[in-house]
């Protein structure tokens, strides 16, 4: 399993489309999100992403949280197959690649409820109180890099 990483300007339309399709299976399909999922942060995001049979089946976006580009805040977390060692191999390398590209001290997610464990094993720690996000219940977690 490979993850893909590149800058929107990077992305082929391809890419692009199996990306967007992913993403509306997962948070609009799938957890019945009603939200305009094309934002614009996608054009100043390091997109990282697993790709299968001509398929996006993992993805993640990095962007800067702030101007000061001290934290770098991931999002739009999503697999399409579950227990298979995907979303550890999506996490790990696209962690890598934030270090590498993109020289932050902090990175920072709002993660579903339900994903807490999951991060923690990757060193991220819960920073804030339950909050909803699209109506779902979400923790903001932080790690150290």
């Amino acid at each position: 399993m490979n993850v893909t990483v590149k800058t929107f300007d990077e992305l082929t339309t391809t890419e692009l489309y199996e990306i967007l399709k992913a993403r509306a299976e997962i948070f609009i399909m799938e957890q019945n999100i009603n939200y305009q999922d094309m934002d614009d942060v996608d054009y100043k995001s390091l997109h990282c992403f697993i790709w299968k049979e001509d398929k996006v089946i993992a993805y993640l976006r990095a962007f800067y949280k702030s101007k000061d580009k001290s934290v770098v805040k991931i999002g739009r977390v999503l697999t399409l197959e579950h227990g298979k060692g995907v979303g550890r191999v999506l996490l790990e390398e696209s962690i890598k690649a934030v270090k590498e590209k993109m020289h932050c001290n902090k990175i920072y997610i709002e993660a579903q409820k339900h994903a807490v464990g999951f991060y923690e094993k990757f060193g991220f720690v819960t920073t804030s109180g339950e909050f909803l996000e699209e109506g779902i219940v979400h923790v903001a977690m932080e790690l150290e890099v």
